[in-house]
């Protein structure tokens, strides 16, 4: 069926805040299929403990795609115990690199409570501005949101909540069902 025919899966706004040694990534729970709602409940924030240390991550895109990422992300993390960077910079270069994986249509939003990156099909590891990441489809609303209230008092996770909400108002393809996720730099000990 040629792109144009097809409506195309739309609806997912994953943020991500580090403040005050809290981190949360938080993401509703909206699957639309064009202008229909297919889902209202997805959760699309997971942990993962491969190797024994807590990871979370939010992913947006083909659901899928998204979990074929998360596994491979794992099997990186499990190779490299706690160096969240580097299997995220190896899972870019293959998702970059492999042919099977260059078709994945996905984003996630990746941290282990002191690092926090986006990691996208073009290969990039990025480490967000300003402590705070968004991706998806409400994903500048949310950002914009957040970034407005970094400086107040909020905690990480009210700081997340709050821009889903609005985000959630503005976007048709996000929902305030929220899946919320925090870690903490304790949460993953230093190997001695």
């Amino acid at each position: 069926m040629a792109e144009d025919q097809f409506p195309g899966w739309h609806g997912t706004t994953i943020i991500g805040v580090k403040k005050d040694g809290e981190v949360v990534i938080a993401g509703d729970g909206q699957v639309s299929l064009g202008q229909t709602v297919i889902k209202g409940s997805a959760r699309k924030v997971r942990r993962l403990s491969p190797g024994g240390f807590d990871v979370v991550a939010g992913f947006a895109g083909s659901t899928a795609d998204a979990f074929t990422l998360l596994e491979r992300l794992e099997v990186k993390l499990e190779a490299t115990p706690g160096q969240l960077a580097r299997a995220s910079v190896e899972l870019a270069k293959d998702w970059r690199t492999d042919k099977y994986l260059q078709k994945l249509e996905a984003m996630l939003i990746v941290t282990d409570g002191s690092e926090m990156f986006v990691i996208t099909g073009a290969g990039d590891v990025l480490e967000p501005e300003h402590d705070v990441a968004a991706i998806g489809s409400g994903g500048n609303f949310a950002l914009a949101a957040a970034r407005a209230m970094m400086d107040s008092d909020r905690t990480a996770e009210a700081v997340a909540q709050d821009a889903m909400a609005i985000a959630a108002d503005i976007c048709v393809y996000t929902n305030g069902r929220l899946t919320v996720e925090t870690i903490m730099p304790a949460d993953n000990p230093v190997e001695s």
